[in-house]
């Protein structure tokens, strides 16, 4: 809209200088009375242009407007499409989209320069350095209460201070191991709830809290390692110990299985079933093509076998 203005509010200001220059070379035969009367009429004509370019304003998609009339802030806000308005008062436009805020360890990652990873102390006392990103936006019904009690720059007023706090409330509840273990998610829902607790009451939607990072004290880190390492060797013995118990048990098994059936085939083997053997085998030993021994029944007074060199 400004931009508007300069246009029109320079496009005047070339035709009156035009029509004066035109005057005074004589290429145009007019008095100062009619140069008078043409301002009279173009002035009030770019007033009311200028009136009802002002009265026109559009709101973008993701922002809110806020009326200012006079001093005053109007309670109600504008929301995204074309309005009508006072024509004296200004609209001061603020997001209602999601916005980001990082603390980061890396510098240039965060909101702040450098390193902005928040210092906290545990339940324990020791120091724990957190890397976060909340997602947070403005309640577009108290946009207007916002911009009158704390004004645009709310994520520096408001939110910074607020997530320090809830941090630092939510930390102070759990050791430094269970922060960086089993209680990560229960560490991030309660700097959730307090950042909640801090920014309900001022127009401030908590959406979600990021936890990117934690890092201990090098010498907890390095008892934590080992604790995990012997752990994973404890699992691992425990696995090998499961496995040579069901190999045991597989062995037990497959004897049990052995010895049963040794069982049974002894109770098979009879005196006639062996004779019956005997013979069948004798039998095939006689019809193989390539024989050199001959088998003599038993029970006669000669020698059983019998070589015979192959030819």
């Amino acid at each position: 809209m400004p931009l508007i203005y300069l246009i029109i509010f320079l496009f005047v200001i070339m035709s009156v200088m035009n029509l004066i220059k035109k005057t005074q070379e004589g290429e145009v035969n007019v008095n100062l009375t009619k140069i008078r009367k043409s301002v009279k009429v173009i002035i009030p004509v770019v007033i009311i242009v200028l009136a009802l370019i002002k009265c026109i304003v559009i709101i973008n998609p993701g922002q809110v407007g806020i009326i200012v009339l006079f001093g005053n802030v109007k309670a109600n806000s504008l929301k995204n499409g074309i309005h009508i308005i006072n024509p004296l008062a200004s609209v001061v436009r603020m997001s209602v989209r999601t916005e980001e805020y990082t603390m980061s360890i890396a510098g240039g990652e965060g909101k702040m320069s450098g390193d902005d990873a928040i210092d906290a102390l545990t339940k324990e006392g020791l120091k724990v350095r957190l890397d976060l990103t909340a997602w947070y936006r403005l309640e577009e019904m108290a946009a207007p209460k916002v911009y009158q009690t704390i004004g645009i720059n709310y994520e520096a007023k408001i939110v910074r201070p607020a997530l320090r706090t809830a941090i630092r409330d939510a930390v102070v509840r759990y050791s430094a191991a269970g922060i960086y273990t089993e209680s990560r998610t229960e560490v991030v829902q309660d700097i959730e709830d307090a950042l909640t607790s801090l920014t309900k009451e001022r127009g401030i939607v908590v959406e979600k809290i990021l936890l990117r990072n934690v890092v201990l004290p090098r010498k907890l880190t390095e008892a934590i390692d080992t604790k995990q390492a012997a752990e994973q060797e404890a699992q691992k013995m425990q696995f090998v110990l499961q496995k040579e118990q069901k190999e045991q048990e597989r062995k037990i098994i497959e004897a049990e299985g052995i010895k049963k059936a040794n069982r049974i085939i002894a109770a098979g083997l009879t005196p006639s079933y062996l004779q019956w053997y005997r013979i069948d085998m004798m039998k095939q030993l006689v019809n193989s093509p390539n024989n050199t021994i001959i088998f003599i029944p038993e029970g006669m007074n000669t020698t059983p076998i019998i070589n015979i060199p192959a030819k």
